[in-house]
Order: structure tokens, then sequence, then C-alpha cells
């Protein structure tokens, strides 16, 4: 079943296209990469889905609700229904690993009186519980991508959206990174993630969209960047097959 459909949607900032006609289905449960060079799109991608960011023409449904139907103050209920991890918001450096957690629950009104188990939960998952009480710049870098994965996760979501999750991380910990979303899409959890780490979707060998200057390149299964599939990141190349097959410049 589709949890998230894009039909024909295209996103432009004043005159330029950030998004020109997208179209795909991503089913309940699957792992999918996003990539593409800077300015690719993929950040915007992410946002529509969020509804940070409106849509100029097309579609977007979410768990069988088209977003152009919700209303302005149901669209922060909308958002706590996805988890999102990015390390543009990053951690408060003046407050501990438990309480980072216990603030995102507290703002996105998930505390209750089991909140301290579902951070231990939490902490425990990403293998960070005896850090509970650490602050963010006494950590690794491996270690703060770990608490904000965790964050994400405190809004119990069906759905993960992870935004460069590996970005200045070491290969070890870049790693234990995707092992980690996989083991929670591995329990059922839809997982997105926005990268520029081609080799990881290699050793990965999930379901790949490319983006090349905001156009849906190629949508595949399984994978894998060797030498040839490497070429779809060059414009030259993809916009000369566009305009072979279509007859005009994109």
């Amino acid at each position: 079943m589709a949890q998230i459909v894009f039909e024909h949607v295209t996103k432009t900032f004043r005159d330029k296209i950030a998004l020109n006609d997208i179209s795909f289905e991503i089913d309940k449960g699957e792992f999918v990469f996003i990539t593409g060079k800077s300015g690719a799109g993929k950040s915007t991608l992410l946002k529509l889905i969020l509804k940070l960011e409106e849509v100029t023409e097309g579609q977007i449904t979410v768990k069988g609700r088209q977003l152009s139907s919700i209303k302005h103050g149901a669209v922060t209920a909308h958002r706590r229904r996805i988890g999102f991890m990015s390390p543009d918001i990053g951690l408060l450096r003046d407050r501990s690993v438990y309480d980072n957690i216990a603030f995102a629950m507290i703002a996105t009104e998930k505390a209750d009186r089991h909140m301290d188990a579902t951070i231990r939960k939490l902490l425990g998952l990403v293998g960070l519980l005896t850090k509970r009480q650490a602050f963010p710049d006494e950590l690794s870098g491996g270690e703060q991508a770990r608490v904000l994965l965790a964050r994400s996760l405190s809004v119990n979501p069906e759905i993960l959206i992870a935004d460069e999750p590996t970005a200045n991380l070491d290969p070890d910990s870049a790693w234990d990174m995707m092992q980690l979303l996989e083991e929670l899409n591995y329990r059922g959890m839809t997982i997105l993630v926005a990268s520029h780490a081609r080799g990881l979707v290699t050793i990965m060998k999930r379901r790949c969209m490319t983006l090349v200057s905001g156009h849906l390149a190629v949508d595949e299964k399984n994978a894998i960047y060797n030498s040839k599939a490497m070429d779809v990141f060059e414009e030259r190349r993809f916009f000369e097959e566009q305009r072979k097959r279509t007859g005009r410049i994109l």
C-alpha cells in the first residue's frame, strides 16, 4: 500500500524550478535513498512531505491524506506523525542527552507518565543509555548523530525522514547509522534517506531515486553505483537523453 504519493509535483521558487513534474509512490515499510548533487532538489522534496513548503503544481498524499487538504491548524499534527532527523536541527548544547529528548517530547506533546521509560528505551536502541546524562560536547560525532536519531523517534513515527544522516561521520559511524536505520525498517518503519553517500547506497542495495536538477532521473530497486551508474550524476548526459527523447531542452 502506497504511504507516500507524488503526482506530477512541481515546486518553483520565484523563477527557479526546484522540482519538475515529479511522480512516484513509496509503499509502507520501504527503505528509499534519495540521491543527487547539491541543489538537485533532495531537501525540497523532503520539505514538501513535511509540509514545510507548498507545492506549486501537482498533489502529494501521505498516509492516505492529500496534503493540500490539511488546514493550517492541523499542519503541526501532520509533522508530529513523521520522524525527522537532520544535522541542521542539532542538539541543545546546554542540555544532557536525556533532556534533549525530553524537551522534544514535551514540545511535541508526547510527554506522559511513561516518558522516562520511553527515553531509556530509545537510548538503549541507539546504544547510548549509559551516556544519558552526558552533554553533546562530551560525545563523538557518531554518538551525537545517534542521539538525533533517538530524538526523531520520540514521536513514535511510522515514517522516518533522515536528511544526510551520515554527514561528517567517519566510515564506521556512518555504517553504524545505516545499521540502525535498517533495523528500524526491519521492524516495519518506512525510511527515506537523502544522502550524498553513494558508497552506502551500493552497500545497502535498496531502492534509490536520483534527482538531477529537479528531475527524477532514475528510480531503481537494489541500486548499485558502479562506474556506469555514476554517469547519471553528469547533467549533460541526462539532459542530452531528454532532448533526444522529447525533442526539446528541459
